[in-house]
């Protein structure tokens, strides 16, 4: 996000009507908002797609926003909201658990394998919709285990336990991808 760019009075412009300081506006959250999107959804289409009703939404409820401080977390918020409609859409599976306590994990020799941007990439990219959902709202949006399950509909045990079996997961994959090499 370039909100440099931006001045004070854009969302005064954006909420009158003016079509160019929305413009300002995207171009300011798109890239960012585009990454969410991407991350989410996993493939280029839909977050092409997701981002553009996303931003729709900001445009449609803009004179709605109170405060100019919070637009960066009302937009990332939305286009969230977005991406998780989508994989509802989509019937992703959110495996419920019971209420279980999640033990830390054990010690993992990390040593003995190479982590790269591309190699988790890659792995979270191989992840199940639903365990890379919550491992994208938790690590890179950085929302709580308590806010996931709010806005996913689950309980908080489940997304703990979505996310832990992600981080394994990903371990797993990027472990294997070494050995392959």
């Amino acid at each position: 996000m370039n909100q440099t760019q931006l001045d004070g009075n854009v969302i005064d412009r954006c909420k009158r009507g003016d079509v160019r300081a929305f413009r300002e506006l995207y171009n300011a959250y798109a890239a960012a908002m585009y990454n969410i999107c991407l991350r989410m959804t996993g493939n280029v289409s839909d977050a092409e797609d997701t981002l553009q009703e996303a931003f729709i939404q900001v445009h449609r409820n803009i004179g709605k926003l109170e405060r100019e401080a919070s637009v960066t977390a009302w937009i990332k918020r939305i286009v969230v909201n977005h991406c998780l409609n989508n994989l509802r859409k989509k019937k992703v599976y959110f495996e419920e658990v019971e209420e279980v306590e999640v033990a830390e994990e054990a010690g993992i020799d990390e040593d003995s394998f190479t982590w790269t941007v591309s190699a988790v990439k890659s792995a979270i990219h191989g992840l199940p919709q639903g365990y890379r959902t919550v491992l994208n709202l938790y690590l890179f949006e950085e929302y709580s285990h308590r806010e996931i399950a709010d806005m996913m509909g689950i309980t908080e045990s489940t997304v703990k336990t979505q996310y832990m079996r992600a981080k394994e997961k990903v371990r797993q994959i990027v472990k294997q991808q070494n050995l392959i090499r």
